[in-house]
């Protein structure tokens, strides 16, 4: 489905779901003892972003660490990947949702509810700041304990009144640390009103590094031979290379144009340098476009020709990666990879990678333009705040790292 429609179904759909369950749920809340909940299996919550499948990761070991927690997961069929990266959910405790029509949406939500009380799930923790329908697979779910962002006294998505845990969302701190404050809120043995009073630090947010054998980096190696002959593995320097960005806000994408130039500036100044084009099978046309306009035999695409457990395999390999902020930015950051992350609409103050990685960020008054407050949903048609980071800038910022003859520390 389309991203529009979606957030219609969500507004005409969601509200009205939400208000009529949140009336049964008030009324059964006031004829209940509150009483300690448990918190043994639990559910996680995150349908559209491949990005927070790496950026909640510290959360769900925490909790997993602190209280032996049996940690499971929703989210968009096409998604499922990317929580295979680091492994930190089992594959039979994935739940995918196929989201490519209402149909099978609405079967999926069915088959949810039959699914999390197989698995006797008690607690679920709800990722989402935007979507009304994680909300309702709260309270599909059949958990005692709700635990998920509520706006209090802001200007807020109604998303029901499901939570027996609301937590604070703090759109002053990075994202991953707000899904720490969420599992500290699960596994709190007092109530607070909001959770959480706690500080977070960024030892929290450290994510784990991905070993990777030298077969499978000798494996990738014969793969970009085949893509360019010219590829020499002792001695071609890898720029990898992302243009592109999920439909879901499409005013992160860098210009094709800026990048061209940017491609065409580095391959002069760097003889020992390879631009790698990479993208997703539907984005294969437009990374072969992007390497036509460079016209340069050291400049090749692979979009479409990997799977996606192979991306952190080329990242491994590789010398440095220049990236819209989308999911690259994050996948690599399990491992040394130096990535740089162009950033628009939103803010790396909150969204930036949890690895070796630098932001590229004009910080116009206008920018960020989408929050937790507006559904991600921007009326920008002219987003200035990609069209003024220009090439040149981002040669300056990359070219020491081209340059350096080990992988850099950003």
């Amino acid at each position: 489905m389309k991203v529009d429609f979606m957030r219609k179904v969500d507004f005409w759909v969601g509200v009205p779901l939400c208000f009529f369950l949140s009336v049964f749920v008030i009324l059964v809340r006031f004829f209940s003892a509150r009483k300690n909940l448990p918190t043994k299996n639990v559910l996680f919550i995150e349908l559209s972003e491949m990005g927070s499948a790496v950026l909640v990761d510290p959360a769900m070991r925490k909790i997993r660490k602190q209280i032996s927690a049996n940690l499971f997961f929703v989210i968009f069929e096409k998604n499922k990947p990317s929580l295979k990266l680091l492994n930190t959910v089992p594959e039979e405790n994935i739940f995918g949702i196929r989201e490519n029509s209402f149909f099978n949406l609405a079967v999926d939500a069915l088959r949810f509810l039959v699914w999390t009380r197989r698995h006797n799930i008690d607690t679920v923790v709800d990722l989402e700041l935007f979507a009304r329908m994680t909300a309702l697979l709260t309270i599909f779910s059949g958990a005692k304990k709700r635990v998920g962002f509520h706006a209090f006294h802001n200007e807020g998505l109604y998303r029901g009144a499901f939570l027996t845990h609301k937590v604070s969302y703090n759109p002053h701190i990075h994202i991953a640390k707000n899904f720490v404050a969420l599992v500290n809120a699960a596994m709190s043995a007092e109530q607070e009103l909001p959770f959480s009073k706690m500080a977070i630090s960024d030892d929290e947010i450290r994510l784990e590094k991905l070993e990777i054998e030298e077969i499978r980096k000798a494996a990738m190696r014969v793969k970009i031979k085949a893509v360019n002959s010219l590829y020499d593995p002792a001695a071609t320097k890898l720029l990898v290379i992302n243009p592109n960005a999920s439909e879901l806000l499409i005013q992160r994408r860098w210009m094709p144009e800026h990048y061209t130039e940017l491609i065409r500036m580095v391959l002069k100044a760097n003889p020992d340098v390879m631009a790698v084009i990479t993208g997703s099978p539907g984005e294969r046309e437009e990374a072969e476009a992007l390497r036509s306009s460079v016209s340069s035999e050291r400049c090749s695409s692979i979009a479409g020709e990997l799977e996606f457990l192979e991306l952190p395999v080329l990242y491994a390999i590789s010398h440095c990666m220049v990236t819209n902020d989308s999911g690259p930015g994050h996948f690599s950051a399990i491992t040394d990879l130096p990535t740089f992350v162009i950033f628009g609409p939103e803010t790396p103050r909150l969204y930036g990678s949890l690895g070796n990685s630098r932001p590229i960020y004009a910080n116009l008054a206008c920018s960020p333009c989408v929050s937790a407050f507006n559904h991600r949903k921007t009326p920008c048609k002219d987003n200035q705040c990609l069209k003024v980071i220009k090439p040149t800038d981002v040669f300056e910022m990359i070219q020491p790292s081209l340059a350096s003859g080990t992988i850099m520390k950003l």
